[in-house]
């Protein structure tokens, strides 16, 4: 397998112009920017079997749009295997574009890595068809295609290959920024979420705002043409030098770092800032070891020191608070506080809601809700769930909601059936001792009389499809769990 993730394909193209010194020169040129800026990386080659890909008659023809340009700068195989070899050696990725049955069994012969289909070949099915049966992992440019088009090229290659890259294209060249519709790489990430989604460009060179824009909506594959200008060879007008290819490259590797990750972080540089802002909690009298602080005790002021009580923390639980020691008026307030069980389900409700909102789910206004509990609500991160029951009837549909790091104990049932479908994350199934890892799209069916146990590093929506949902019907292991009346391990609420 070729890793497709952060894939940079440098394609040369005809920028070679035919001579094998110069396009060894432009293979050199990104190899050293590849190791600098430690990229994973490809060089990309066009082929044409001449005698087959132009018609006899049409050979001679000055008006025939590219037909003396691909004469002028033919390949021929002896050479196309020598550029492999280069590349090979340069420790990049081998990719590229056939434009012809002939050209793949080229490919074929020389080992290349990836198959590149070109926007002009993705709904030339013969050579789409040959091209397959290669085997080999194969990235498809988009351009001039319609949605329907684009679902029909995906169909096709995913039912035969193992590695499919899809890659939006808009094959003007140079393509002016009004016509690059970058947004639409999003609707195919969401069109195509198991298959990485990329960006071939040809905006003029200098042009770096759209690279940084395509990786911020999550493009995962970055295409361009590259070449070396002499004084006998200029570069077309979309076409990238070594110093352009450079600025290309940081300008993603800066959006990479203004992005970050998607999980929130939060520095301590940045916790230091916002506590010479906060207001901390003072005593307006003296109090004894052992009160209870009420509003009437306190005032809010800077400056909060740290380890204080800030005024967010007494106003969040309600002013909760008894004292470990004695504290004399005006006296900084230094007190942890155990967080009540109303406030630890209001948490869990609201993780819970921004969760089914962040994957687009609606919920019906009719359902139930049963927070598990099964070691303690305090408990509740490490052990338990979200259940909420949809239907009931002959049949059951609920949905299961796993925090990340959260476990569900071992348990079986007696008389219902169940099916779990993988909405969103991924999960960790064992089933009678034996262990699996399920992600989004997997169902898997877990019999009568079956233990079974599960939990999520990353978080995970269910989708329990299932026989009638009946009370005491669920055996745990676990005698702690078992031995408990199910009221005491679970919490019932009427919403999220």
């Amino acid at each position: 397998m070729t890793d497709f993730k952060d894939l940079f394909v440098f394609e040369i193209a005809n920028n070679h112009q035919g001579k094998l010194p110069h396009g060894i020169m432009i293979i050199k040129e990104m190899a050293k920017i590849t190791r600098k800026y430690k990229l994973n990386a490809g060089v990309k080659l066009q082929y044409r079997h001449l005698d087959t890909f132009i018609h006899p008659d049409y050979r001679n023809d000055k008006e025939a749009k590219h037909i003396g340009r691909f004469l002028s700068t033919e390949l021929k195989p002896d050479q196309f295997k020598t550029l492999v070899e280069t590349i090979k050696s340069e420790g990049l990725i081998t990719v590229c574009t056939p434009f012809d049955e002939r050209s793949v069994d080229l490919i074929d012969q020389n080992n290349v890595d990836v198959i590149k289909i070109a926007s002009c070949s993705s709904d030339d099915w013969p050579l789409i068809t040959r091209i397959t049966k290669s085997e080999k992992p194969v990235i498809a440019s988009t351009g001039g295609l319609e949605l329907w088009q684009i679902d029909n090229l995906v169909s096709f290659l995913t039912h035969r290959l193992k590695q499919v890259g899809i890659l939006h294209c808009i094959a003007i060249y140079p393509a002016p920024d009004k016509n690059l519709n970058i947004n639409f790489i999003q609707k195919l990430i969401k069109r195509y979420p198991e298959i990485p989604i990329g960006y071939s460009g040809h905006e003029a060179p200098g042009n770096n705002e759209v690279i940084k824009i395509a990786t911020a909506i999550g493009a995962t594959i970055f295409e361009r043409h590259v070449g070396i200008a002499t004084n006998e060879i200029k570069l077309n007008s979309y076409s990238l030098n070594p110093s352009e290819t450079e600025k290309w490259i940081e300008s993603y590797l800066k959006a990479k770092e203004i992005l970050g990750s998607n999980q929130r972080t939060i520095d301590s540089n940045e916790l230091e800032s916002l506590l010479s802002l906060k207001r901390g909690v003072f005593l307006n009298r003296p109090i004894k070891k052992g009160s209870f602080i009420s509003d009437k005790d306190v005032f809010f002021a800077i400056p909060c020191n740290k380890g204080q009580v800030t005024s967010g923390d007494f106003g969040k639980v309600r002013a909760r608070y008894v004292t470990s020691r004695s504290y004399k008026e005006k006296e900084a307030l230094y007190e942890t506080y155990s967080e009540d069980t109303y406030h630890k389900i209001r948490k869990i409700i609201h993780q819970a809601r921004a969760i089914i909102s962040e994957t687009g789910m609606i919920l019906s206004k009719n359902y139930y809700i049963e927070l598990n509990h099964h070691y303690g609500i305090e408990n509740f991160d490490k052990f338990g769930c979200i259940i909420i029951r949809l239907i009931n009837r002959e049949y059951c549909k609920k949905l299961i909601i796993l925090f990340p790091g959260q476990i569900h104990p071992e348990q079986k049932h007696i008389k219902k059936e169940e099916t779990f479908h993988i909405l969103n994350g991924q999960l960790n199934l064992t089933l009678n001792g034996i262990s699996q890892k399920l992600t989004k799209g997997d169902i898997v069916t877990i019999e009568k009389g079956v233990l079974h146990s599960f939990y999520s590093d990353e978080g995970a929506i269910i989708e329990e499809v299932s026989t009638t949902h009946l009370v005491n019907d669920s055996f745990y292991s676990d005698p702690l769990i078992a031995e408990q009346d199910p009221m005491q391990r679970k919490t019932f609420l009427e919403r999220l």
